[in-house]
């Protein structure tokens, strides 16, 4: 009998588990691969452990509600998730029987690979949905959503694991104290604050996940736990490598505020549009990320914080309103953001006027040098060129009847302004406040330094893909 064979044997688990090599190793316990002497199948085992400075009171207690939530997942039967065949205590220590997934985590892929494209990456986050809402409607809550607990096979087929300390909602509770369950870096912050983990707080871990895949690092991991946990509460992280709807579910997922947050439903719609949606059962192969538009640069990554903030909470009202699902007539992409200045200085030389409450009808044309100007506005059922959906002055002096009260701050950056000004269009020209999108393209505005201290905002434009006239108003009235 070989030394393997021995050390199977003394490790045989329940009489019919035999541990036969270590695959992993994570701060909650090991994995093995095992065998299941009784219908001859290899398994994967998790062995729980915690930190010995935990209690033994507190370590019993944990230990129960692991076996309790690990029962629960046990329930779930969906493609997406990793199948829980049994949980057990034997000799002080717990252990969690799954399906056996030869696959490489999506922190390794990255790891690997760099930064994901980014329909690569709305395929994996449809799949990531569907899972945690088959595990939702069950009444599981994961709790630690994270890189590390997504495997990623050959054929881009993605599948959820560790539900070993997920959350049954319908469970007795079992608490302990002075134990933070989940990885602080993919952890929401409302529980940071002390709320109970949802399913809301699963999907901000999508989003931060998401984030992670297709820009290649964490969005909120610092050098240590207290500062990685003040960059949940208090920081915007900043999207450089994706537009658009994909953006835009990362963004509203991101949001400090779960009732701002869209719903699964909305996600799901805004995924569709991202991925191209391939054939049931079939998935693009993994792809990294390659640049899509030349000419345009990117700074390193920044974070946007105070008033930046504050705006990303508002793109998270018009998500809200996101159509959940996308029809034909979603043609159009989004074109270069283009800046309006003073002078010389911005691609459009001036954009000077009011709009009203449903936007503006426009009859200058939106050309390199042009002057937008008061005088071009029309009534939207006369001939014009293109019209103003939406706009966001978001950085305002203080004004006693303002509706906001931003304080006076410097210029951004264009890259700041472009990444939110893509976000916050997108989301809205996707959603039901467009009446017909079928044959138009849009584009973000956003000022050039010099303009910013006479013009502190973004405005969205609508205009027709084949350059004709417009002669109706494309916007809801509200």
């Amino acid at each position: 009998m070989t030394q393997e064979q021995l050390r199977a044997e003394e490790r045989l688990i329940a009489g019919r588990y035999a541990l036969l090599r270590e695959i992993g190793r994570g701060g909650m316990g090991i994995v093995w691969l095992a065998e299941d002497r009784t219908i001859g199948r290899r398994v994967a085992i998790k062995e729980l452990h915690l930190p010995d400075d935990v209690a033994p009171e507190e370590k019993n207690v944990f230990e129960e509600r692991v076996l309790r939530e690990a029962r629960a997942a046990g329930r779930l039967n969906d493609p997406g998730v990793v199948t829980v065949y049994d949980v057990l205590r034997e000799h002080d220590k717990t252990y969690i029987v799954m399906e056996l997934i030869q696959a490489t985590t999506l922190s390794q892929l990255v790891e690997e690979r760099g930064p994901l494209a980014p329909d690569t990456v709305a395929r994996i986050a449809g799949q990531l949905l569907d899972a945690l809402a088959a595990a939702h409607a069950a009444g599981v809550v994961h709790r630690d959503v994270k890189p590390s607990n997504i495997m990623v096979m050959a054929n881009g087929r993605v599948k959820l694991t560790d539900f070993g300390i997920a959350q049954s909602t319908d469970d007795p509770r079992l608490t302990t104290s002075g134990i933070l369950v989940g990885s602080p870096i993919y952890m929401a912050p409302e529980r940071l604050r002390g709320d109970d983990a949802d399913a809301c707080s699963d999907l901000w871990a999508l989003g931060a996940v998401l984030f992670f895949a297709v820009e290649g690092y964490a969005a909120f991991e610092r050098s240590s736990t207290a500062a990685t946990m003040n960059a949940i509460l208090n920081e915007v992280p900043y999207l450089t490598r994706c537009q658009g709807p994909l953006a835009a579910v990362i963004t509203g997922l991101l949001n400090s505020h779960p009732d701002a947050r869209p719903s699964a439903a909305q996600v799901r719609g805004l995924l569709v549009q991202a991925a191209g949606t391939p054939p049931e059962g079939v998935t693009a192969p993994l792809t990294r990320y390659q640049p899509g538009r030349p000419g345009r640069r990117r700074s390193r990554p920044v974070l946007i914080t105070a008033a930046v903030l504050a705006v990303a909470l508002l793109v998270g009202g018009y998500l809200l309103r996101v159509a959940t699902e996308p029809g034909p007539d979603v043609v159009a992409d989004m074109d270069e953001t283009r800046t309006y200045g003073t002078g010389e200085d911005g691609y459009l030389r001036e954009w000077s006027y009011d709009s009203g409450p449903d936007g503006a009808c426009m009859t200058g044309d939106l050309v390199e040098g042009r002057q937008i100007t008061q005088s071009q506005h029309v009534a939207c059922t006369d001939p014009h060129v293109f019209e103003e959906f939406a706009s966001r002055t978001f950085y305002e002096k203080p004004d006693p009847d303002a509706y906001d009260q931003w304080k006076d701050i410097g210029y951004p950056g264009f890259d700041t302004l472009a990444g939110f000004a893509e976000t916050y269009c997108t989301a809205i020209f996707r959603s039901d406040v467009i009446s017909d999108r079928s044959s138009l393209r849009y584009r973000a505005l956003v000022p050039t330094q010099r303009a910013w201290a006479e013009r502190r905002g973004v405005s969205c434009v609508l205009y027709e893909q084949n350059d004709k006239q417009l002669y109706e108003s494309y916007v809801v009235p509200k």
